[in-house]
């Protein structure tokens, strides 16, 4: 559910943007990602169970890049559509530098496949965004431009347009092929108090060669206790979808 050309993913379990070798001014790159949970701002997408995931992307020397990103997930299905058990994001920017501090600009597309179900807000969301980057610190802003962010409605069903995202995310490398990672961010359902959250998380990771293992733990303040009416209790066997959990993660790029 997250895409940035500037930083290198914070978590294994999110979307990550791979390093082919360019010919000329233009690069394609893949990532592929088996995880033990897909994770994103604290919350398990897959009900607590394993992901496969995996993208391609085009990069232009200019700056501009336009990308897909796949994953299954859990939630989605009998809740907000039918028959649904994939996310796919579609999403283009543009990235550069200005002295010390990298940038990235872009928008995303949140979709996924089913059926919709008649008087429930849809989930496929778009959201725009700018990152900035220093070292190894960055700090991203996402803004959600559709009428509905993940299938979220305000108070007498309005709209939550307008709700957003701000997190602020480290990736060190402290010794040959070791990362740590650390995160923070704040998520705002506009209209819609319960449903809005911080949430963060640790990591560290691992480059043994022909790929990359990672293990992180995650958190957040999100009311998912799983009692009646408490947001980000998700399914049928109601599932707190916002609990702590370690992810263990193994990433390939080509």
């Amino acid at each position: 559910m997250r895409k940035s050309l500037i930083a290198t993913a914070l978590l294994a379990t999110l979307p990550m943007i791979g390093t082919a070798q360019a010919e000329g001014p233009h690069s394609l790159s893949g990532n592929i990602t088996l995880t033990t949970d897909y994770v994103f701002r604290g919350i398990s997408q897959s009900q607590g169970q394993p992901a496969l995931q995996g993208g391609f992307d085009y990069a232009h020397e200019s700056g501009f890049y336009i990308g897909t990103w796949a994953s299954n997930v859990g939630w989605v299905d009998d809740m907000a559509k039918k028959n649904n058990s994939m996310e796919i994001d579609l999403y283009l920017g543009y990235a550069g530098e200005a002295g010390p501090i990298s940038y990235d600009v872009g928008a995303i597309r949140y979709f996924y496949p089913g059926s919709s179900i008649s008087g429930v807000a849809t989930p496929d969301s778009t959201e725009v965004y700018i990152a900035l980057g220093w070292e190894f610190i960055e700090l991203k802003y996402s803004h959600a431009v559709s009428k509905y962010l993940f299938g979220w409605t305000g108070t007498n069903s309005n709209s939550t347009r307008n709700s957003n995202y701000l997190e602020l995310n480290a990736d060190y490398e402290f010794a040959a092929g070791w990362t740590a990672s650390a995160h923070i961010g704040r998520q705002i359902i506009k209209k819609n108090g319960g449903a809005s959250y911080a949430d963060w998380a640790v990591g560290i990771s691992k480059d043994v060669g022909f790929g990359t293992v990672a293990l992180t733990y995650s958190d957040s303040d999100a009311d998912g206790s799983c009692s009646k009416g408490e947001p980000y209790c998700f399914g049928d066997t109601g599932k707190n979808a916002a609990g702590d959990r370690f992810v263990l993660s193994f990433s390939k790029e080509f």
